[in-house]
């Protein structure tokens, strides 16, 4: 078995994983290592051919393999090392990895760090538990944009989409301008699962209908999808008699929620939480192995790459200064806790003595509220939505104001802020 040495391995060549890598070398590790599966760096990026990345990284818009473009430019100008069509086998908790490809067979990979940089996947039919028979035409939203964008095919002419999740929303448009027919978006929830942005322009700009608070409860079809049968459900999701629509169609794309793929974090024994299914993280974005740290969908589904870039480059330049044996431990250390109208909280566990930045998501759409950030700040906001993200910086200085070893994020009513 071929051996190597390196100082921080970057599992994942996505925008996550090149952002961190570049941000790893930039902490002054010497030796940075990219593990890619795939065939060509950029992850999921290079289907993702529509136009809205990078608006507030590079302050214009760019189409997804654009945007990764960049960052593969960046990363051809330096040393780090990549090597694509390579898949991890195994991660220990000694910071070995186990990696396989055709060139090199079998390696073995002693890292003094490793960034967790694997993104995630989408949810598929199976986890839906949808009735009917197994015809084709069911596709995950994200199969059938790789159909579309890269290989140059249209898997149908009329399509169902369920849930409106981003992808789903894309697809919509997508398909639309192709030249088939979306007879309709189905949602169980009372609001849309995507960026408000991508509901206007995929939806409402194209006259495709949105129904809400509906599911798909049937599929029809012997060797073909022929039709499906969605009906409106009630607030514990079960489908209300007598609502029931047949709708005619030969595709049905799945966009309902993407799950980080944390197998590897898991075999490491890395502790997961069971909100985000991502990894527990500190403000390091170090995880409770040490040396283990993780960023992008691998933590947590982010809906902006601007976001996973910033994420990632600060995974990376503690994975590097960790590398290098320069980081400090903190003096004091504060769990962040998920308050009122808040699902979750990333990094989970802060420093007084760095700056942080928090990502968070509501459980539910309120308006004229505020966010509430342990006390030590009250942000206004119009209206909060759980498909879009929010973030809050924190100066050491605020943080060491904070009295107790607890912080709670919340939102409140503006009256209270």
């Amino acid at each position: 078995m071929r051996q190597l040495q390196v100082d921080v391995a970057v599992i994942g060549g996505g925008p996550a994983g090149l952002a961190a890598a570049l941000a790893a070398r930039s902490a002054g590790a010497e030796k940075v290592l990219i593990l890619e599966r795939n065939t060509e760096l950029g992850g999921i990026l290079q289907q993702c051919i529509h136009h809205g990345f990078g608006l507030h990284r590079f302050k214009e818009e760019l189409t997804g393999p654009e945007y990764a473009q960049r960052f593969m430019d960046q990363v051809k100008a330096t040393d780090i090392e990549v090597l694509l069509e390579t898949m991890v086998l195994e991660v220990t908790a000694d910071r070995k990895i186990y990696a396989v490809n055709t060139k090199m067979g079998m390696v073995e990979i002693q890292a003094k760090s490793i960034v967790l940089a694997m993104g995630c996947r989408e949810r598929t039919r199976g986890a839906l538990r949808i009735p009917g028979r197994r015809p084709a035409g069911v596709y995950s939203a994200g199969t059938a944009q790789r159909y579309v964008n890269i290989d140059g095919y249209v898997p149908g002419k009329r399509a169902v989409i369920l849930g409106s999740g981003d992808i789903g929303l894309i697809m919509a448009r997508r398909f639309t301008l192709e030249g088939a027919k979306v007879e309709a978006v189905v949602e169980v929830m009372p609001y849309a699962a995507g960026l408000t942005r991508n509901v206007v322009q995929c939806l409402e700009d194209f006259d495709i209908p949105l129904h809400l608070e509906s599911t798909v409860i049937a599929i029809h079809g012997d060797k073909r999808i022929e039709a499906v049968t969605i009906a409106k459900v009630d607030s514990s999701w079960n489908p209300i008699a007598g609502t029931e629509q047949k709708i005619a169609c030969d595709t049905l794309l799945l966009s309902v929620g993407l799950v980080p793929e944390n197998e590897l974090s898991s075999q490491a024994g890395v502790a997961i939480d069971p909100v985000t299914n991502g990894p527990i993280v500190n403000h390091w974005m170090m995880t409770n192995i040490p040396g283990i740290f993780a960023c992008g969908n691998v933590l947590h589904v982010h809906d902006l790459v601007d976001n996973v870039s910033r994420e990632a480059e600060h995974a990376g330049m503690y994975a590097g200064r960790f590398a290098l044996g320069t980081m400090e431990e903190a003096p004091r250390r504060i769990k962040v806790q998920a308050g009122e109208n808040i699902r979750y909280v990333v990094p989970h566990e802060v420093s007084t003595t760095e700056p942080v930045e928090f990502f968070l998501r509501v459980q539910r759409p309120e308006d004229n509220v505020a966010l509430d950030v342990g006390g030590l700040r009250k942000i206004r906001k119009q209206s909060v939505r759980p498909s879009e993200m929010l973030d809050v910086k924190l100066t050491p200085e605020q943080l060491q104001s904070l009295e107790g070893d607890t912080l709670v994020m919340q939102i409140v009513s503006q009256k209270e802020a």
